[in-house]
């Protein structure tokens, strides 16, 4: 039996486990590791779907939705379409999804299937070798958020919902809702300073 077909048979029973888990959890929250808690994202070199080299070390400055996939994978194949829209929303702020399949048929299953879904960023296929440089990856799918640094911030084991992704990279991106913050506190001080000058004690 092929290491792909063991691995979906272990896939399947994981992603089952998954779902019965969910079902009985609260939802995930946002959340991103601390600078000092980061590992370095191992560095890879792969194929994508035009033929082009893609490698990790080229996103040095970008924060990465890196997404671990098959095509038989029904959570994955959910997933995709925030993953487009991710990619749309953020690209322009330094962003980038990179989704690597691990399906066992490897392009010829791969190709026809990301023009269905009209996928919008980069897709490579992996194999067995980057499957054990992040962490001998068989749950799928398994997406990893990668920061600017090319650091490690998050894990997801599994689908997440598509506001906690959204939340944990607009984190890494460097959420304007810090600003609306701080512009809210600045106009409720002139505010308040304007209340006092205009009704002195």
């Amino acid at each position: 039996m092929g290491i792909f077909r063991q691995q979906r048979l272990r896939v399947a029973a994981v992603s089952s486990l998954v779902v019965l888990l969910a079902a009985c959890s609260e939802p995930e929250q946002p959340f991103v590791k601390a600078e000092k808690d980061r590992q370095r994202a191992p560095g890879f070199s792969l194929q994508d779907a035009s033929g082009a080299t893609l490698k990790l070390s080229d996103y040095r400055g970008k924060v990465v939705l890196l997404n671990f996939w098959a095509t038989w994978c029904a959570p994955c194949q959910e997933e995709i379409p925030w993953f487009n829209e991710f990619e749309r929303d953020y690209k322009s702020r330094d962003f980038a999804v990179v989704g690597v399949s691990l399906d066992q048929h490897g392009w010829d299953a791969v190709k026809p299937y990301i023009a269905r879904l009209k996928v919008n960023y980069r897709v490579a296929v992996g194999d067995a070798m980057i499957a054990q440089l992040y962490g001998n990856v068989e749950g799928l799918p398994t997406t990893f958020l990668i920061d600017r640094e090319g650091r490690i911030a998050r894990i997801h084991l599994g689908q997440a919902s598509r506001n906690t992704y959204r939340q944990e990279i607009l984190q890494l991106l460097g959420s304007n809702n810090t600003n609306d913050s701080n512009r809210v506190s600045s106009a409720l001080g002139r505010l308040f300073g304007w209340i006092r000058a205009d009704h002195p004690a």
